[in-house]
């Protein structure tokens, strides 16, 4: 029995396991990026938003890594796939236990075979006994498990990366949306106070008849269209402040700012491969570890069609009488073996198989699409990153132009060449353009930080350090 015991245990060891082992699927990986900038620079495994160069919006990174609560509950989540692996991996070993139970009973003297009286009655029984019971994995069922149990762990740990990067892109953007507010509203205030000057100097130049009515009443509407057109950006100010606190695991308020948007630096362009990206993004890493899960369930599963082989023992101490409970001739012990396995289950392990394999078929699309999908996002932010640049250089030539025609219209009025409806028409467009510059600048730098975003790296690993310890390290 002994020379049998080992084994099994050799053989559990050293055992097969049934089902397909993971092997990575092979991806059609572009050799580059179409809209990749000549001049990028290798900068993905930095801590690219400290290249803005705007310390308030770094001390916000921090404090949002630091306490965001959509991080913690996913460091919370990794806890819990830790525990479920555990629980799984303890089956790989004898499962050792404890009892003990102390009954007295008493026989009925009416039953049809009367009690001698060589045997007592009542009678008392007295045990404590240590026990053991260990499952041979011989066809690799809890290997399997095992296995899928630690790939949905780091399947978590990639989750809560991508959850930090998720973040820390987010919060740059958002920040930036807010001192693009910030500067569209000092916009509109200058242009309000200038529209209010004229409108001053109209009212009282009707007053003493050297314009007409209709003179005011279009400085006046030049005016009240200023003056609307400032409290949806007030109103977005508020939104954008609270939806920062939210990132900030804050209540709603203020934000303290640091350099207004003209003051921040461009970073570069980061450069990168699109095989990288099957490295760089959690969201990929994430997807295959998802498969690599699915693929172990079905070897487990498969496992099911042959016999569970389990050994059981205890040992410990029986006794009738308490005081002899720890004597040598109380000692009582036992060890056995056993084996399962189906005959006739009516499809029922097979359904488990085939369910198994269609999760793991699912589980191999979602990773060829996030693969496909991220490819897409960094194209998508090369492109819109280099179309921004060429609208914003518009943008910046057409308000020269339209600060020039504003200029020349004044002077032409003054000069008494023209009409008010000239100036008047001049400073419509150049308001709105003044507004769509700021928009627009703010556009190309949010573009930068939407390819740091897509383009992943290592400085997800730097800024997971803010977080605090992870609960995989």
């Amino acid at each position: 029995m002994r020379c049998f015991a080992v084994f099994l245990i050799a053989a559990s060891l050293a055992g097969c396991m049934v089902g397909p082992d993971y092997r990575r699927p092979a991806v059609d990986t572009p050799e580059s990026f179409k809209y990749e900038e000549k001049d990028a620079r290798d900068t993905v495994n930095t801590d690219w938003w400290k290249q803005f160069d705007d310390p308030v919006l770094d001390a916000l990174i921090a404090e949002a890594l630091a306490n965001n609560r959509t991080v913690k509950i996913a460091a919370a989540n990794i806890e819990q796939a830790a525990g479920v692996l555990m629980q799984t991996r303890a089956s790989l070993f004898p499962q050792i236990s404890y009892s003990g139970s102390a009954t007295r009973a008493r026989a009925s003297q009416l039953d049809a075979t009367p009690i001698t009286p060589l045997i007592p009655n009542p009678q008392s029984n007295f045990q404590l006994l240590a026990g053991a019971n260990w499952e041979i994995d011989l066809w690799g069922r809890i290997r399997r498990l095992t296995e899928s149990a630690c790939a949905n762990l780091f399947a978590t740990e990639e989750a809560r990366r991508g959850v930090i990067l998720s973040l820390v892109g987010s919060l740059a953007n958002s920040y930036i949306q807010l001192i693009t507010f910030d500067e569209q509203y000092e916009i509109a205030q200058r242009t309000l106070a200038t529209y209010k000057m004229t409108l001053d100097q109209f009212e009282l130049k009707f007053k003493w008849g050297q314009v007409s009515a209709m003179n005011v009443e279009q400085a006046r509407s030049q005016y009240e269209t200023a003056a609307a057109a400032i409290p949806p950006i007030r109103s977005q100010i508020v939104q954008t402040e609270n939806a920062i606190c939210i990132l900030l695991a804050r209540n709603p308020g203020p934000i303290e700012r640091g350099k207004k948007l003209p003051g921040l630096a461009l970073p570069p362009v980061p450069s990168g491969l699109p095989s990288q990206l099957l490295e760089r993004r959690p969201d990929i890493a994430q997807a295959e570890q998802n498969l690599i899960a699915a693929n172990a369930q079905i070897g487990a599963a498969q496992a099911l069609y042959f016999p569970a082989i389990t050994l059981t023992g205890a040992i410990g101490t029986s006794s009738s009488d308490l005081t002899n409970l720890f004597q040598g001739p109380s000692r009582a012990w036992s060890y056995a073996g056993s084996f399962t396995g189906p005959i006739f289950t009516a499809g029922a392990i097979a359904g488990q198989v085939k369910q198994a394999e269609a999760l793991q078929k699912a589980a191999l699309l979602s990773y060829e699409n996030v693969i496909q999908s991220a490819f897409s996002d960094v194209e998508n932010s090369l492109s819109s990153h280099r179309e921004f640049l060429n609208q914003l250089q518009a943008q910046e030539q057409l308000v020269k132009a339209l600060r020039e025609y504003a200029r020349l219209a004044r002077m032409l009025y003054d000069g008494g060449y023209t009409q008010y409806l000239t100036v008047l028409y001049a400073e419509a467009q150049l308001f709105p353009a003044e507004l769509s510059l700021a928009q627009y600048y703010g556009s190309a730098l949010i573009s930068l930080v939407n390819i740091y975003q897509a383009m992943g790296g290592g400085w997800v690993n730097e800024a997971d350090k803010l977080t605090g310890p992870s609960p995989c390290r």
